[in-house]
């Protein structure tokens, strides 16, 4: 079961794209996609060069001496995977996107991201990606044949709704990519919501208000913020933030702001962000 309609929350496409599987007999060309969906999965849609495939796993693939799963495992542990996600990136953002390639989902929790940063401690690169590879959860979902895909929008892949709004934190839409696509580049995007476990707006890809991204340093509670006789205080996260214009500029542009407001100011506010400029991209209770 999917969240909500697939089309609005930009999941419409992998939602209807039937996971992609090697079977017996199948043709060159039929091998020749299964290595391409392999490539835009693990590497997170980046585009690849002719020049940086892999050639020796795809022959050993296309000669059935590797399944779909090792040939999984070799991408994710090539020079070409580590380059990208791994020794140029900060160590939990390396993690959460090795959830998204290789598990299709967010993290569950902080505790998770823990552990895996300990087997790199520990064991190091390669042995993390084995953990994931290795995993019950992998073979129960993808077996040795089916190339992984993204499922953490599905009901069955979550196992609570901060899991579920972190997805969308990973991935928005079908056409995104790990890095070129995400504002957040090689920084990490769920460090501070999985340790304050707290769910965040889904916002439709196709909004102004996709564009926002949590500033840094700025708080999910009411801290330092009068409420209102009802004690209710409301988050509001705004972005495309554009003062009034002035001969075609902008007098100040602030990309993302967050204001925590009581619930009898929220009206008075919601006008003034409009006047200013700003798109609102998710108002929530804290």
């Amino acid at each position: 079961m999917v969240f909500g309609p697939a089309s609005r929350l930009g999941v419409s496409l992998f939602d209807e794209t039937p996971p992609i599987e090697w079977v017996p007999g199948l043709s060159a060309e039929g091998a020749e996609s299964i290595i391409k969906a392999v490539y835009r999965q693990v590497l997170g849609n980046a585009y690849v060069m002719e020049s940086e495939r892999l050639p020796v796993p795809e022959s050993q693939f296309k000669r059935g001496q590797l399944s779909v799963r090792e040939f999984v495992r070799a991408v994710a542990k090539s020079d070409l995977y580590s380059s990208r996600f791994f020794s140029s990136c900060a160590r939990y953002r390396a993690t959460e996107l090795n959830f998204r390639h290789l598990l299709g989902r967010a993290p569950i929790d902080l505790e998770e991201m823990r552990a895996h940063s300990t087997i790199l401690d520990t064991q190091g690169f390669e042995a993390d990606i084995d953990s994931y590879i290795d995993s019950d959860e992998y073979q129960t979902k993808f077996g040795e044949n089916i190339v992984p895909y993204i499922r953490g929008y599905k009901t069955e892949a979550c196992q609570n709704m901060v899991q579920f709004t972190n997805t969308f934190q990973l991935v928005r839409g079908a056409s995104s990519s790990s890095l070129k696509g995400d504002l957040a580049g090689k920084s990490p995007k769920l460090n501070s919501l999985v340790i304050q476990s707290t769910p965040t707006a889904v916002v439709s890809p196709g909004s102004a208000g996709s564009t926002f991204r949590n500033p840094p340093g700025s708080s999910r509670s009411a801290v330092g913020v009068a409420a209102s006789e009802g004690g209710k205080v409301y988050r509001i996260e705004v972005t495309s933030y554009r003062g009034n214009v002035v001969n075609r500029v902008s007098r100040f542009r602030r990309s993302n702001q967050v204001y925590l407001v009581p619930f009898d100011k929220l009206s008075q506010e919601y006008q003034r962000i409009h006047q200013q400029g700003g798109t609102i991209a998710s108002i929530t209770p804290v």
